[in-house]
C-alpha cells in the first residue's frame, strides 16, 4: 500500500490517504516519538520504560516530507532531525497503535 495524499493538519496531525482509499491520522508527537532512526532507537533502548520524551514546538513541526522510492516517507523536522525513514508498513502499524479521530 502506498500513500496518494499526505498532509499536516492543524499543526498537530499527519493525515495519509492510501491508494486503497482508506485515510488515517496520527499525532505528530506519536510520529516523532516513534522515529525509527538509530539515534532515537538507542535513546529508547538506553532509557527503557522510563523514556518519556518532552518535545518543543520545533521538534514537532514538519518542514519537509519526501517519498523515498516506493516504500518509505522521509520527514525533516524543524529542529533539523531528518534521519528516520518511516517505511509504509511501519507507518500503517503506527496508525493502528496510535488511533486518532478520522481525517476531516
Amino acid at each position: 500500500m502506498t500513500p496518494t495524499k499526505i498532509k499536516v493538519r492543524d499543526k498537530e496531525y499527519l493525515d495519509i490517504t492510501w491508494n486503497n482509499g482508506s485515510s488515517e491520522s496520527i499525532k505528530l508527537s506519536n510520529l516523532r516519538n516513534s522515529c525509527p532512526c538509530a539515534v532515537c532507537s538507542s535513546e529508547k533502548d538506553e532509557w527503557g520504560d522510563s523514556y518519556i520524551p518532552l518535545y518543543t514546538k520545533e521538534q514537532l513541526t514538519i518542514t519537509k516530507m519526501n517519498i523515498v522510492g516506493n516504500y518509505a516517507l522521509s520527514i525533516e523536522w524543524e529542529d533539523g532531525h531528518n534521519t528516520g525513514l518511516y517505511d509504509f508498513a511501519y507507518l500503517k502499524s503506527l496508525f493502528e497503535n496510535f488511533p486518532v479521530e478520522k481525517m476531516k
